[in-house]
């Protein structure tokens, strides 16, 4: 799934014009909480929500206005009194929507957010916003990373940067803070936003047969960046995995012996045999990987997890981390199964994490 943000890059670069509306505050039950984005274009919504139905239809009314004024506003919404009984009743709690018509100003911010998630290093956007008048205000956008500092006022900076390191340790993208702020010489007070970005989650399927074809294609739609691996070209190929973002065709020891592999990495084995499946997993063992899991039944594990032992390939604690046999048991008898089994069991885990 890709970043909204990198969406603004595909579509500023073909000069397309956009807004984009992100939910910064929200209090009692409302349908989406902060940090919720959505994209607008003279067409209406390109992808991504602000809580969908009358709120949505009401944040796409400003978007639209706002492409032609190119004039930027924070708006709020009490969801029990600015929605009528004939617009459906909803949530009920009080929402506010930033909406941004200025974009392309922020361009240069998009891509260094884009630099630091292809080098794999998670980082802050922060959104300065300063009311002018009314519901019209400016907004600038920075961004910052472990290795990245922005060019933030230093009044500003030295409050904002250990909330903002603070939320990158957390390792985690919720975590959406506003922070008020002001220095002496400054007229109005401006609201920081704090947003965590993080590389999507890496999903490396050793072996690109029947099971690795389906789970890539659940996989991306989870989310997951897709890397496939398999020394059959006749495999290893975007006709058979179109939704890999990687395809790398070797002997898979050896690929998975070079690949960068770390916290944010799911590993799951599922090649062709049982030689394969051990060469597969040998690199993987004692990584920090977020995920390991290796297809097989019970005896075939059984077998594998002895051998791995006594040939010190693996310590007993190392082996019981490995989510084998993969999956969730759901009873699967198909392949799809199989693989919606595996997906569900990755997601298990990320959400617990």
């Amino acid at each position: 799934m890709r970043n909204i943000y990198l969406k603004i890059l595909d579509h500023l670069s073909e000069n397309d014009p956009l807004v984009l509306a992100t939910v910064t505050g929200a209090t009692g039950s409302t349908p989406q909480k902060p940090g919720s984005s959505a994209l607008f274009n003279k067409n209406g919504l390109l992808t991504g929500t602000v809580g969908g139905g009358v709120v949505e239809g009401k944040v796409h009314q400003i978007a639209l206005d706002a492409l032609l004024s190119k004039k930027s506003g924070h708006f709020q919404f009490n969801l029990a009194n600015d929605i009528t009984k004939t617009e459906e009743a909803i949530c009920g709690g009080q929402i506010s929507v930033l909406v941004d018509a200025n974009l392309i100003d922020s361009i240069s911010v998009f891509e260094q957010l884009n630099r630091s998630l292809e080098e794999r290093v998670p980082g802050i956007l922060i959104t300065k916003v300063t009311k002018i008048a009314g519901m019209t205000v400016v907004i600038r956008r920075y961004w910052m990373s472990g290795i990245f500092k922005p060019a933030i006022p230093a009044g500003f900076f030295e409050k904002i940067e250990p909330e903002a390191m603070s939320l990158i340790s957390k390792n985690s993208p919720y975590g959406y803070r506003e922070m008020e702020l002001s220095v002496p010489e400054e007229e109005f007070s401006s609201f920081f936003y704090l947003e965590p970005v993080f590389p999507v989650p890496q999903l490396v399927i050793a072996g690109a047969g029947h099971i690795g074809k389906a789970l890539s294609h659940i996989g991306s739609l989870l989310g997951f960046e897709i890397t496939a691996i398999d020394d059959r070209p006749e495999y290893a190929n975007y006709d058979n995995v179109p939704e890999a973002s990687h395809i790398i065709v070797k002997n898979i020891g050896e690929a998975m012996g070079e690949l960068n592999k770390g916290s944010n990495t799911y590993v799951v084995i599922v090649t062709r045999g049982h030689k394969d499946d051990a060469a597969a997993l040998k690199p993987c063992l004692g990584s920090e990987l977020a995920y390991l899991g290796m297809i097989g039944s019970h005896k075939k594990i059984s077998v594998m997890r002895m051998n791995f032992i006594e040939n010190g390939w693996a310590t007993a604690e190392q082996w019981d981390k490995i989510y084998a046999p993969v999956g969730l048991d759901i009873k699967s008898q198909t392949v799809e199964e199989i693989a919606i089994s595996i997906a569900a069991q990755l997601v298990l885990v990320r959400n617990s994490r």
